[in-house]
């Protein structure tokens, strides 16, 4: 199995984990603020998605993401995601303020994921190892193939735990 391959197959499967521990998730559960200084689900699901987005249309592609063009408006979110830079400071609070509509952001989520596992499928394994400068999210210089695993692989599961915690503390089983 090349490379490309082995990513798209473990992308599909961690979508298809967090996809499962949301299911049937309702506006109460999405909008519930965890004692301390953890995220809602709403917030957090939606981090990732939106992550995935601009990383794979703006960073790896250089085009514009989803949620700037043909889903413009359309993310399930009561407001855009705050962005590395001079706004980051808003997402602590971003968090809080929030509203999620799940259906509608888990459509956005699928044409977001289709998108990625298209662009991964277009990939030989030497555009793997081309040079990706990371800085502005304070990962340096990297790899597109370190990136996509770190970045949307590991990133994906790491929000599907965080999420399945959130849900545990609400008294609803963790994972999906």
């Amino acid at each position: 199995m090349d490379a490309s391959t082995l990513l798209r197959d473990q992308l599909r499967d961690a979508h298809a984990a967090l996809e499962r521990t949301v299911a049937g998730l309702g506006e109460a559960e999405l909008g519930w603020i965890p004692p301390g200084t953890a995220n809602p689900i709403g917030a957090t699901l939606a981090h990732v998605v939106v992550a995935e987005d601009v990383l794979v249309h703006a960073i790896f592609q250089g085009g514009a993401p989803l949620l700037a063009s043909t889903w413009a408006g359309r993310t399930g979110l009561s407001e855009p995601m705050p962005m590395p830079g001079p706004g980051w400071g808003d997402y602590p609070a971003w968090t809080r303020r929030l509203r999620v509509d799940l259906d509608v952001l888990m459509a956005y989520a699928h044409a977001t994921w289709a998108s990625s596992d298209a662009w991964l499928g277009s990939l030989a394994d030497d555009d793997l190892d081309r040079a990706l400068d990371l800085a502005a999210l304070g990962q340096g210089g990297r790899t597109r193939g370190w990136a996509a695993a770190r970045l949307l692989v590991a990133h994906c599961d790491s929000i599907n735990g965080e999420i399945a915690c959130l849900k545990g503390l609400q008294g609803r089983g963790g994972y999906g």
